[in-house]
This record gives C-alpha cells, structure tokens and sequence, in this order.
C-alpha cells in the first residue's frame, strides 16, 4: 500500500518545510494563539526556502540549514515517543536519545531532502482548535492548480505550542510511520527496526554525495 511507504520515499514532501513554531508571549492563565506563533514561523521558513542561495549549497547542507531551523519548534521527542508507542517504555534512555536522533535524521533527509520542489506555495490558515495543552492548527497548502489541506498536531510547553504530527489530506505522518514501525517490531524486533533506519538514512547520504 502506498502510505506505507513513507520510510522509503518522501511522499509529504513539503511536511518538514511548515513543522515550527515561533516564541510568542503568554499569559498564566491564558494560552497562547497557536496561529499567532505559527504563522510568522512559517515565513521564517518559507523565505529561508525561497532564497536562492540555499539551493546553491550542496543538497547536506542545504538539508541542515532547513532541519536546524525546524529544531526551533518542532518536538522530535514528542514525535518518536507517539510512532514506537508501547515499543518506547521498553527503551532505555540512551536507547530514546539514539531511536530521536535516527528518526529525526530520516525524516530530514526524506522530506527536507526535497526541498527543490519548493516552488513558493503558500499557506492559508483555516481554523484552530485548542483543547487544554493540545491544539490543531488547520491550513490549506495552496499550488497553482490545487489546495492541499494541511493540519499541525500541537502541544503545549511552558508558553509555546510544539508541533509533533502533520495531517495531509486526511492522513497522519506519526500514524504512518507508527503502522510501518510496527510491522517491523512483530517481524525483526527493535534492532532489525534500527538496522533498517540506519541503512536508509545511509542511502539518503550516499544519494545527496551524488548531487
């Protein structure tokens, strides 16, 4: 099936390019609008996709720039906690600090490794919902002859919305890979999953050599 395949390509290829948030004040007793910290954030992002300069990096390069800047707010924690599920209590801690720092690599270079097919798509937000310490942030990525709706998953920390899933079309990127993941666990266990990982990431960095 198509939509389990997104270890092994970039079918969201614009997720990465929209998951921060920026800092905005809040009060104690009051949260903060997630719009108001994410739509200046993503024009952060967006010129910094825009710049000409960036594509005339090398592509790891470019690759970095755009992942350091989604780091800002983007809860990669977060995000490898809900895609192991139950897998992630068995872990230990340097087990946790190693499965983060695979999969934040993986995603960087399937979906910021596409980022020459940003061409200047704009965000529309549509409508927000926040409930306690988590919010949806609705949008609309609109092409020249099509509007993808685009939500964001985000929770609160201290005063500042994180972002840890996308929806695409009705689709969620955690429930994907949390699906594929889960295959791998009942066949190979957790070391076949790392094993599988690292030999994509391996392939992404061998691809990007060659650009």
């Amino acid at each position: 099936m198509q939509r389990k395949n997104l270890i092994f390509g970039g079918l969201f290829f614009l997720l990465s390019l929209f998951f921060s948030l920026s800092a905005m004040p809040a009060t104690a007793s009051t949260p903060p609008d997630p719009i108001e910290q994410f739509q200046p954030f993503l024009d952060k992002v967006t010129a910094l996709l825009a710049d000409p300069a960036l594509k005339a990096l090398p592509k790891k390069e470019q690759c970095q720039r755009v992942i350091n800047v989604v780091r800002e707010r983007f809860d990669f924690r977060e995000m490898s906690k809900r895609v192991l599920g139950q897998q992630w209590r068995n872990l230990s801690d340097q087990e946790q600090d190693q499965f983060e720092r695979l999969f934040t690599q993986l995603l960087q270079y399937a979906y910021v490794g596409k980022i020459d097919d940003y061409s200047g798509q704009k965000v529309e937000f549509t409508q927000k919902r926040i409930k306690g310490e988590r919010a949806e942030v609705q949008t609309l990525l609109v092409d020249k002859d099509r509007s993808i709706p685009v939500s964001y998953i985000l929770v609160l920390r201290g005063d500042q919305w994180m972002a840890y899933d996308v929806v695409v079309e009705g689709v969620s990127l955690v429930r994907n890979y949390m699906e594929q993941f889960k295959e791998i666990l009942q066949k190979e266990e957790y070391a076949g999953l790392i094993q599988q990982i690292q030999s994509k990431i391996s392939q992404f960095e061998q691809q990007h050599k060659q650009s």
